[in-house]
């Protein structure tokens, strides 16, 4: 393969601070995460001492608060340290991601006391998080969750089933959206619930596609009883936080929909430049080449847009139809860069002997999770159109 053939992706980054963090970052992935990344999915294996490795390097809270234990940086620079993860395992990239997310609701709408006693931990300490929106009767139509929440003197009584839950049974904390009002969005509010708490239990991990090393259950509450201390925001506040997540949730797919497209053309692009048919590599033969432009140009294109999305978020502008342009455009753009990637290699792509085919079925639950990319089109119609009259 000549040497200029496949090299690391250029950053544009704001600071010789986040250039020696992703500079820490490559160093990491290339010691801890690719070698094993692979067999460990094969084998269906979460890699949960790594996640305490990177706890303790401050890359499981670099977009909070350094005074509760964050690393203060843009959302610009976190986004890339996901690509980066994503492109070497997805099952660490949206692990990352899913945890940033759990520490959204209490870190941007808990009491100051609240946040003083958890987030240090959750942020540094070794904790995984977890987050429990949907449901097996409300995925899109999240406003029509029914997991219930009763309070009972000074605490809360919670009851009901989560599904579709991103580290579900291994947590060590949830932020869980349940029910304390009327039907509708208004009737919602966010509770952090302990992984150990009475009552709380796992399903056995859903059998996917893809993914097989990030654990996805459904969680069973029994009476599981909270005080009014972890009740995160208002009561009937729930519904609007959960979308003030899933706008910044939805940048942590795009990214990592970009990183695993970007390793899937590093892929095809070694292979073609090391393949001979006919007498030279297949990376001489125009079909061929005019794939690989494309497939570079669609992720080009998508991390120009997600961090685009990302600078408006970090200096404090509405981002929300932004963040759904760009988990729409990102998580398809993985799609079709992984199905040309194993096109690239052949009947090779098609085995386990080469990484492509992995990359393929993991880019397709990308397209589906933190709201469909329907669901995505709707968020971006209404934004541009206005609510639908119906």
């Amino acid at each position: 393969m000549p040497e200029s053939a496949v090299q690391p992706v250029e950053r544009q980054l704001p600071t010789e601070e986040a250039r020696d963090l992703l500079a820490l970052v490559r160093e990491l992935v290339q010691r801890e995460i690719a070698p094993h990344a692979a067999q460990e999915e094969a084998d269906g294996r979460f890699p949960r001492e790594l996640f305490t490795l990177l706890s303790e390097s401050g890359l499981l809270g670099l977009a909070y608060d350094s005074a509760f234990g964050g690393g203060d940086q843009p959302y610009e620079v976190y986004l890339q340290v996901l690509e980066e993860l994503a492109a070497a395992r997805l099952t660490v990239g949206l692990g990352v991601s899913v945890h940033s997310l759990a520490c959204h609701a209490l870190a941007g709408y808990g009491s100051k006391e609240q946040r003083a006693e958890h987030l240090p931990d959750m942020l540094g300490g070794g904790l995984l998080g977890a987050y429990c929106l949907s449901e097996p009767s409300s995925g899109s139509d999240a406003a029509s969750l029914r997991t219930k929440a009763v309070r009972d003197g000074d605490a809360w009584v919670l009851s009901g089933t989560k599904a579709w839950i991103t580290h579900g049974g291994i947590a060590d904390f949830y932020t869980v959206l349940a029910r304390t009002g009327g039907e509708g969005a208004r009737g919602v509010t966010a509770f952090l619930v302990p992984g150990d708490a009475p009552g709380l239990t796992a399903a056995a991990p859903e059998k996917k596609m893809g993914m097989k090393g990030s654990p996805t259950a459904q969680l069973h509450f029994d009476g599981v009883r909270v005080g009014d201390e972890r009740r995160i925001g208002d009561e009937g506040q729930g519904f609007a936080i959960a979308l003030s997540a899933l706008d910044s949730g939805r940048l942590g797919i795009a990214a990592c929909a970009i990183g695993v497209a970007q390793a899937a053309l590093d892929e095809a692009l070694t292979y073609a430049t090391e393949r001979r048919q006919f007498g030279r590599p297949i990376a001489d033969f125009q079909g061929l080449r005019f794939m690989l432009a494309d497939m570079a140009t669609q992720i080009e294109a998508g991390r120009a847009l997600y961090l685009s999305a990302a600078r408006l978020r970090d200096a404090g502008r509405p981002f929300s139809k932004q963040a759904a342009m760009a988990k729409l455009l990102c998580t398809d753009a993985a799609m079709k860069v992984t199905t040309d990637a194993v096109q690239v290699l052949g009947g090779y792509g098609y085995t386990a002997d080469f990484p492509v085919e992995r990359y393929m079925r993991e880019a397709k639950v990308l397209q589906i999770v933190e709201g469909t990319n329907q669901i995505q089109r709707m968020v971006i119609a209404r934004h541009l159109a206005g609510p639908d009259s119906r």
